[in-house]
């Protein structure tokens, strides 16, 4: 699977966001609380939903199941003007991304193995400390083999 390159204009989020470790791992909770309440974000650019994470610059370099990171269920949106209770606001800054398109599970971490095991050792780029992301269009469905969302890592 090759991914596509591009380039990331900044992006506006407003979500929620949780501490966590791939051992700790707290995504069904954060979502539980965000689902909900995701319509009042007023003036989202697209329906589309958008998992963040955010890393430390040492989290791949001493990569362990307990690295703690920070998770964010979120939708994009124009300017901060209108900001719901008790969500937050997150700039992605602009840079270049690898995207790769995946279908199958949210479940199955297979693909990222594929990308940091196997795609960007052997690829002529290397991981940027920005956000990664993905991004939950209309055929995202969870748990689901046939689900669908883009997957953005961050490149130098």
């Amino acid at each position: 699977m090759q991914p596509r390159i591009e380039i990331l204009k900044e992006r506006k989020m407003v979500g929620q966001r949780m501490q966590m470790s791939l051992a700790n791992n707290k995504t069904a909770e954060l979502w539980q609380g965000f689902m909900p309440r995701r319509n009042e974000i007023q003036i989202p650019v697209s329906n589309d939903l958008y998992s963040i994470q955010v890393y430390n610059p040492q989290y791949f370099a001493q990569f362990s199941l307990l690295n703690s990171f920070e998770k964010w269920a979120a939708r994009e949106v124009s300017d901060f003007e209108e900001i719901p209770a008790e969500m937050e606001t997150l700039v992605i800054e602009a840079g270049q991304y690898a995207v790769f398109d995946y279908k199958g599970s949210s479940l199955d971490f297979r693909i990222f193995e594929y990308i940091f095991g196997t795609w960007l050792p052997n690829s002529a780029y290397k991981l940027d400390n920005r956000p990664h992301f993905q991004v939950l269009g209309e055929k995202y469905k969870n748990a689901d083999p046939e689900s669908e969302e883009e997957i953005w890592i961050p490149i130098l």
